[in-house]
């Protein structure tokens, strides 16, 4: 496995890569590996990619008071982690090698970061799409690798990606859960105990929804009138950003589920924020 820090060094062992007519397959990160990264490794390196991961803690899809400055950053773990789990090359820019002294060129998807976290987060998807775009252009990936977890996230990189003609294909991989349901995320180590215990309430109310949908209901309201009282539950919760059905697609909310929706949640248990989503497929009764 190699390291690199420039994007010279990148497209030297990219270009090596290429020689040997090998796809290249790209997993973005901020570091702070877990089992949810290793889920997108694998998958890249089961499709024989070579198999690019990039860690980096973007500071542009960082708003004001967000945790920039304490977003765990444990390198060297970080790097193991990936050459336990056959990554080809690792990329660990610094901020001045992806931004230079100063970037004027930004990308912007609109609509669908609107919605959701957009509400929430002003900027951040424009943080993410130009972090990626770039990245994008530095690897020139045939395949990259998002999770479930982050959906909208997801979204919207494709539907970047399809806008700008980007000749690369977008393999979104399901969401890895502890055992008690508990979405995995970088952020769940900030949790006291009893937030980490309390936060389990998160997954009981989207499979709430699932078993209201799988019951029959269809009512966005009702369904998310009890995926509400499952959320109020604990104490730890003190904020409820977010409780919404929405197309799956276009991200608007729907009245009635009908068709691909998604069925999304985002609370904050003190400064740390918590997102989680399920896909359902609920036909057009």
């Amino acid at each position: 496995m190699e390291i690199a820090k420039t994007i010279k060094e990148v497209r030297r062992f990219i270009g090596a890569a290429r020689l040997r007519i090998r796809r290249i397959g790209f997993v973005p990160t901020m570091g702070a590996l877990h089992k949810g990264h290793v889920s997108l490794i694998e998958a890249s390196a089961k499709n024989r990619d070579f198999v690019v991961v990039s860690i980096f803690v973007n500071p542009t899809q960082f708003g004001p008071g967000e945790d920039f400055n304490k977003y765990p950053r444990p390198i060297d773990a970080d790097i193991k982690i990936c050459k336990e789990n056959n990554a080809n090359l690792v990329f660990v820019p610094t901020p001045k090698e992806i931004y230079g002294s100063e970037n004027l060129t930004w990308v912007n998807v609109e609509r669908i970061t609107d919605a959701l976290c957009g509400q929430f987060r002003p900027g951040h998807f424009r943080g993410v799409t130009t972090v990626c775009a770039k990245l994008f252009n530095i690897v020139q990936p045939d395949v990259a690798y998002f999770g479930q977890k982050d959906a909208q996230q997801a979204i919207v990189i494709r539907r970047m990606v399809a806008d700008l003609n980007m000749p690369l294909q977008i393999v979104v991989c399901p969401t890895v859960r502890e055992q008690d349901g508990l979405a995995m995320s970088s952020r769940n180590q900030y949790l006291t105990p009893q937030q980490r215990k309390d936060a389990t309430c998160i997954y009981r109310a989207l499979q709430k929804c699932r078993y209201m949908v799988e019951a029959g209901s269809r009512d966005s309201k009702e369904i998310c009138a009890e995926m509400r009282k499952i959320l109020n539950e604990p104490r730890s919760i003190d904020e409820i950003q977010y409780v919404i059905l929405v197309n799956a697609e276009t991200l608007l909310p729907v009245e009635k589920a009908a068709g691909i929706i998604l069925a999304a949640v985002a609370v904050k248990m003190g400064t740390t924020r918590l997102i989680d989503n399920i896909l359902l497929d609920v036909g057009r009764s």
